[in-house]
């Protein structure tokens, strides 16, 4: 049985042995609850306040703007329905093809009132410029709320926000960015982005996963919707996480301390495993911005398969991959990201996603290529 190769690195990382160790001395040394106001509740505090610290000087962001959550989806959750619950029911304008998080939290708000406008994309997944100015027509004075997927998911395509934020900014909407898939794979300044809060989850970028965090713009209230106790400032009740907050930082400084060479060592693999792929299939169509997407991901279409079909025979094969946001898995609806780019059926029904990481080798690259092209020539053949 041939080596398995992992390349599912969007859906999760595995932490580095440097987190695992941090969170397991800190599960036992930091360990008392940081609201306490004894010797050892201080030690927990310190090290809670200097893992924000962190996080908040990589990210652009002040230490009070950076609010401990489970993950990416509360984050966005917390932005969306905060936000929301403080406002007349307006519109939310979307980018189409949102992950869940976003696309379902501001789904549920329609009984409440709220009506939701998509923003389309091009061919390549991106915002169109027209869409991000007054004179779109979508645009009009009833939305009050913006959220928008800096780093795609499914195609890792890179979108320009600031248009949009700039935008919101001028007529006072909310701006929510899920930069979930964005943040510990490229440079992320919130201050520079300006959005009004900003969504990440630390086991995207090899750290614990259960934790994960929103920005939140200085002066910005959010109407709470768990309750229980004054944590994170009365943002996220809760006795906080220490030990996964310290992990999570500690994730964050490793990349950003080798992040050039992070991102020209993952962006050789990725390139690597395409041009063997298209080598092998040069009729496959690569989904997205070849220009404008995270080092590590290839979405990739091998028309007139099924990509279910792909998937199973790949996973015998030994290669992990996967369709598209794992949070939607089971689904049997197309990924809305290649549905909203104008993908034909035949193009969307056989995408498969590939994304790759550090623990990868340009030697796993060859070997996957000549997996995946044996797959593809079997299946041609039934």
């Amino acid at each position: 049985m041939p080596a398995r190769i992992y390349l599912d690195h969007n859906a999760t990382t595995r932490p580095w042995p440097e987190v695992v160790e941090t969170v397991a001395y800190h599960l036992q040394h930091s360990y008392a609850n940081p609201g306490s106001r004894h010797a050892e509740g201080r030690q927990a505090r310190k090290v809670l306040e200097s893992s924000r610290e962190a996080i908040a000087l990589i990210l652009g962001a002040q230490p009070e703007e950076v609010v401990f959550t489970s993950g990416g989806t509360e984050a966005s959750n917390l932005a969306l329905f905060g936000a929301a619950s403080l406002l007349a029911p307006g519109t939310i304008a979307l980018t189409a093809g949102e992950h869940p998080a976003t696309m379902e939290a501001s789904k549920s708000l329609k009984p409440r009132g709220w009506k939701l406008t998509v923003l389309p994309v091009d061919r390549d997944g991106r915002l169109r410029p027209l869409e991000c100015s007054e004179s779109s027509p979508l645009w009009s004075d009833d939305i009050k709320l913006a959220t928008v997927i800096l780093a795609h998911n499914e195609t890792g395509v890179i979108q320009d926000v600031r248009p949009l934020t700039a935008l919101c900014r001028e007529r006072g909407v909310f701006c929510h960015i899920d930069a979930v898939q964005a943040v510990g794979k490229i440079e992320v300044n919130f201050a520079e982005l300006g959005a009004t809060s900003l969504a990440f989850g630390a086991h995207k970028f090899h750290g614990p996963r259960g934790i994960g965090g929103l920005l939140l713009k200085t002066g910005v209230t959010l109407a709470p919707f768990e309750f229980g106790g004054h944590q994170e400032s009365g943002r996220r009740p809760g006795t906080e996480m220490v030990a996964l907050a310290a992990g999570m930082a500690k994730a964050l400084e490793l990349w950003h301390r080798e992040r050039h060479e992070r991102t020209a060592k993952i962006g050789k693999l990725r390139d690597q495993l395409e041009a063997g792929l298209l080598d092998r299939c040069p009729w496959a169509v690569v989904n997205g911005s070849r220009e404008h997407r995270l080092p590590n991901t290839l979405n990739i279409a091998f028309p007139g398969l099924d990509g279910e079909s792909i998937l199973v025979n790949l996973d015998l094969e030994g290669i992990a991959c996967s369709l598209g946001s794992t949070c939607a898995s089971g689904s049997a609806e197309p990924a809305p990201a290649l549905v909203a780019m104008g993908a034909p059926p035949e193009v969307y029904k056989a995408s498969v996603r590939f994304t790759v990481g550090l623990e990868n080798t340009l030697d796993e690259m060859n070997d996957a290529a000549q997996r995946i092209g044996r797959v593809i020539a079997r299946l041609r053949r039934t």
